[in-house]
């Protein structure tokens, strides 16, 4: 009765990444946080340590990270985290030390995911004035 409901089911395609040790599940236009990057904000970046996808034709996943794909993220500017307090103390021996630490994140917006194989049509054209030469050809030319 509501088969016509599957393909309004279709997640949208994504992708876990891994940086600066940590792996995060991406979308196309999702903001996240990554450690600090030499970026500018502004500036493009491509993360190429991609562990796995997922789009329309299943999930592929890497060994341990899948050869050509990549995400394109655009640096939004660096952030910073809440204050943690690191507080040490000893009983009975008046030791006490209380130090704060804030972790610095470059804020990443994901533009595209791009995955392998699937080239932009515009991509695929070669601009070749000539055909390759066969091998007989390269012989006699000394090549």
């Amino acid at each position: 009765m509501f088969w016509f409901l599957f393909n309004l089911w279709r997640l949208p395609i994504y992708a876990v990444i891994e940086t600066g040790g940590k792996q995060i599940r991406v979308t196309p236009g999702s903001a996240f946080n990554a450690e600090l990057l030499a970026a500018a904000p502004g500036e493009t970046v491509e993360l190429s340590r991609v562990l796995a996808i997922s789009d329309d034709s299943g999930v592929t996943f890497g060994t341990p990270a899948i050869a050509g794909a990549k995400v394109i993220a655009t640096a939004l500017g660096n952030v910073r985290s809440k204050k943690v307090i690191v507080f040490k103390y000893k009983a009975k021996t008046r030791y006490r030390r209380k130090k704060g630490h804030r972790q610095d994140y470059t804020r990443l917006e994901v533009k595209e995911i791009v995955v392998p194989g699937s080239s932009k049509p515009d991509e695929t054209k070669h601009n070749r004035t000539r055909p390759k030469a066969t091998k007989e050809e390269a012989k006699e030319n000394g090549s």
